[in-house]
């Protein structure tokens, strides 16, 4: 047994004996078959709003398994470094927030909402839960297109002015931004958008040797002249997108605006 699918089942037997938790579901790699030793594991427990305020989380998740680190990240999501280095994800919320989980369904696909199901006293979970089944938002619109066009365009001229100014830290880190845009467009090319706002997981199994050549020429090491070839073959990708894009999706950007940024490019660079 894997130590994760050990520290689900002692979640759950803890649900059950403590009479603050009101419902206990789980979310990620394991509700979807995807689960590993390297994978994380992520839960939403629901207490009876009169416990929380007096709840401790630190205290409860120690009795469950020793860990090294406790801390909230930049989401509000309280993070857990277990002794042996595996991560959790915990999010403690009072039982009237539970409809939260409804609000789910914009963000993927939930192939298996029995397998998120933990434990539940208010009776209202599984219907929460099957809320989410069936298909996942359609991400391959007009809309969805055009705004990750656009947005590579915002990244990509920050990225080569800041690199233009000699803030080769800060034009790698804008790079991050104009790979994510373009590895979106990828995906619709290739109609494989279910992981759309996490486009970079599974992205060796997902794709095409071919697109995965393309994602893999706009990555860069932290020096100018690699970065303004990633930059360029950014550009190069997304013009092949729009020449393949172009005849199902109606967005704001042409080839023409692109040689306009290849130009603007080669003269910051003096090619």
């Amino acid at each position: 047994m894997l130590f994760q699918e050990k520290l689900i089942h002692l979640i759950k037997e803890k649900c059950k004996i403590d009479h603050c938790i009101s419902a206990c579901m789980m979310y990620g790699s394991f509700t979807k078959g995807e689960g590993d030793q390297y994978s994380d594991v992520e839960f939403y427990i629901f207490l009876k709003d009169d416990e929380i305020h007096d709840f401790k989380s630190s205290e409860w998740i120690k009795d469950i398994e020793s860990y090294d680190l406790l801390f909230f990240n930049e989401y509000g999501t309280e993070v857990v470094v277990f002794s042996n280095l595996i991560r959790g994800e915990f999010h403690f919320l009072p039982e009237s927030d539970i409809e939260i989980i409804k609000s789910f369904k914009d963000t993927g696909v939930f192939p298996d909402t029995e397998s998120m199901f933990i434990y539940d006293r208010t009776g209202r979970l599984k219907a929460c839960l099957d809320d989410l089944g069936g298909d996942g938002p359609v991400r391959m619109t007009h809309g969805n297109v055009n705004f990750a066009f656009n947005n590579f365009v915002n990244a990509w001229l920050m990225g080569v002015n800041v690199l233009k100014r000699g803030e080769h830290a800060r034009s790698l880190e804008c790079l991050s931004n104009v790979q994510k845009y373009v590895l979106q467009l990828i995906r619709v090319r290739e109609r494989n958008v279910e992981r759309w706002l996490n486009a970079t997981k599974n992205l060796e199994r997902d794709l095409s040797e071919k697109a995965y050549g393309e994602y893999a020429s706009i990555t860069s090491k932290l020096d100018s002249e690699d970065l303004f070839r990633a930059y360029s073959a950014a550009l190069w990708v997304v013009e092949d997108l729009i020449r393949v894009l172009s005849d199902d999706f109606q967005f704001d950007i042409d080839l023409d605006f692109t040689c306009k940024l290849q130009t603007y490019l080669n003269e910051v660079f003096g090619n």
